[in-house]
């Protein structure tokens, strides 16, 4: 099963390659504004000795980028930076871009807007499609979130795994491939948020329970409004923990440990 935004980057960006890191860089300045959107981007040139790459890597950095949407080149214009409109908000590159940058509560809340629109049915999907060891799998992992002694991290990465699994379980594979932005979510909710035991997570297994009790009848309807309530419960989370801050512009750079990607 994945597990990228707790682990990946303790080790990711040590072994990528010149392309891959090139693309890393301009893709932050670009969502954190450093080339704004409708700028024309440095020439070959200056990029080529900023990053002191060849030119040949330059022009797979920028089919990469134009690739999400984000920057299309024009003859004797130069590369200019999208409207965001036109942005692969599905890339995973993207959203961890964007988790770099400071996520805005706006940001974050437009994630579960999506969460809300496909994960509920996701979750009817598997009352009437799951095997018995995928359901067995679903109640272990509902259960691993009641132990005692989870960090904010260890809860976030529980949390993530019940879902991917569920993503699994519906055998569609268009659900499995929004697991990037139910990554993001979660780890913006648990980030964001005081301690599993001072905040209100106290419930988290009982309701993802819930969950598996109406996957496990057969019951879709009551997986829909079960698995509602959980994302529901997220969203009220995150307007909270801003409210809380006093600061609803952005939220602080996630820490290596426990970002998105």
């Amino acid at each position: 099963m994945r597990n990228k935004f707790i682990e990946t980057r303790k080790t990711g960006r040590r072994t990528r390659t010149s392309h891959a890191q090139v693309v890393d860089e301009l893709g932050k300045a670009i969502v954190a504004g450093t080339y704004p959107v409708g700028s024309i981007l440095p020439g070959d040139t200056e990029l080529a000795q900023r990053f002191k790459v060849s030119r040949t890597v330059l022009r797979e950095t920028m089919k990469t980028l134009a690739a999400k949407g984000m920057v299309v080149a024009k003859a004797r214009v130069g590369t200019r930076v999208t409207e965001k409109n036109l942005w692969n908000m599905f890339d995973s590159e993207i959203i961890a871009w964007h988790f770099d940058s400071g996520v805005t509560e706006e940001f974050l809340l437009q994630l579960y807007d999506i969460r809300l629109a496909v994960e509920p049915f996701a979750a009817g999907l598997v009352a009437e499609r799951a095997n018995a060891e995928e359901i067995e799998t679903l109640r272990g992992l509902a259960e691993e979130m009641a132990a005692s002694g989870h960090t904010a991290d260890s809860l976030a990465l529980a949390d993530l795994h019940f879902h991917l699994a569920l993503a699994e379980a519906s055998h569609n594979p268009f659900m499995r491939t929004l697991g990037s932005l139910i990554e993001a979510a979660l780890v913006g909710m648990f980030r964001i948020s005081t301690p599993p035991s001072e905040n209100g997570f106290a419930n988290i297994a009982d309701t993802h329970m819930r969950i598996v009790d109406a996957i496990a009848a057969g019951d879709s309807a009551a997986a829909r409004r079960a698995m509602e309530v959980v994302i529901l419960d997220g969203r009220d989370h995150v307007h909270e923990a801003f409210a809380t801050r006093g600061d609803p512009a952005a939220m602080e750079p996630l820490s290596p440990a426990i970002s998105p990607k």
